[in-house]
């Protein structure tokens, strides 16, 4: 049985505490948090759990084997890094770190001690993600191109803007489909509710491979969207989030080009053909990414969504944050080194 503790359970730590209480093979025996009120909730609602302010109490007991960080972004680093040190496997809440030099350190760390370093980019695990990455992967589609859109009226932050709380998953997406590392971003956004902290985001990632996704985050906007558009050479799909029953729609629809042709119109003929809406299992992501966690322990396996994967998004989110500075203009991205 895997022991496991919790550092932070406020806005999105309390679901991690709920889905790892949930998990065969897994065993909640801490909640860590500095707030009074929420270490009161936390112990009326999971007696089963040693409930503390203290991180120590969690990483002096040889009954756990990993640590859970779901504290804010900033402290990500340093509760990782005490976690490693004392020989916890660890799973972190996006974004692993702020800077690509503390991703690698808590790599090489994990490394060097043979623990296991996950980051919680959710929708890797979202059974319409897994779909289209298995399309791919079939050759069902090549991927073109994507954008995405992760826009809705709240929930507006102080501590980060728009860009570090919305975009790692959509860039996490977009490297998991295009199985290729990002070479340049550039970034445009405005702040409008508060001075210096971007309310909305509109950024272009080019990959490796030639492939590009565009990205438009925000927490100023009418409407709630969650939606990426792959676009292939023969068929395009889109992921719909906020649709309950049809998340996943592929597109028959392409454009051919002829070669040795005289004149434009019979260079490139268009085609549409049908529409197909697959049948996607409706099993929670985050349940899922917990299951993952502890099995990657228990057999000792690679998680999907490993440090080095972590520290790819981290790299962009990091160029993308010069690129605002710079009014848009492109930053390009070292090849990851650890």
């Amino acid at each position: 049985m895997i022991g496991i503790a919790v550092c932070g359970a406020g806005n999105w730590g309390k679901n991690l505490v709920r889905n790892f209480s949930q998990q065969s093979g897994g065993e909640l025996r801490y909640v860590v948090d500095v707030s009074e009120k929420t270490r009161a909730n936390m112990a009326r609602q999971y007696p089963q759990a040693k409930v503390t302010a203290e991180l120590s109490d969690a990483l002096n007991d040889p009954q756990v084997h990993a640590v859970v960080v779901a504290v804010d972004a900033p402290r990500h680093f340093d509760v990782a890094r005490k976690a490693l040190e004392a020989g916890k496997h660890t799973f972190v809440e996006k974004p692993l770190t702020l800077t690509a030099a503390d991703s690698e350190e808590l790599i090489r760390l994990a490394e060097a001690r043979g623990l296991k370093l996950m980051v919680g980019h959710l929708l890797r695990y979202h059974p319409a993600v897994a779909y289209m990455r298995q399309m791919i992967h079939d050759g069902e589609i090549d991927p073109l191109y994507l954008y995405t859109q992760r826009v809705n009226l709240g929930v507006v932050r102080s501590n980060e803007n728009a860009w570090w709380s919305l975009a790692p998953h959509d860039v996490s997406i977009a490297c998991d489909l295009f199985n290729a590392d990002p070479v340049s971003v550039s970034v445009c956004g405005q702040s409008y509710l508060q001075q210096g902290i971007e309310d909305v985001c509109f950024a272009t990632v080019r990959f490796a491979n030639d492939r590009m996704a565009h990205m438009h985050v925000s927490w100023l906007d009418p409407h709630k969207i969650r939606k990426v558009t792959l676009v292939g050479s023969r068929k395009m799909v889109v992921f719909d989030d906020m649709d309950a029953s049809e998340k996943v729609r592929i597109y028959d629809k392409g454009a051919d080009v002829k070669e040795g042709v005289n004149n434009f119109a019979e260079a490139i003929s268009l085609r549409v053909g049908d529409i197909h809406i697959p049948k996607i299992a409706s099993q929670e992501p985050l349940g899922m990414e917990c299951q993952h966690f502890i099995a990657a322990i228990a057999n000792d396996t690679t998680p999907l969504s490993d440090g080095h994967d972590g520290l790819r998004v981290v790299k962009v989110l990091e160029a993308g944050a010069e690129s605002l500075k710079q009014n848009g203009a492109p930053v390009e991205i070292a090849p990851i080194s650890v």
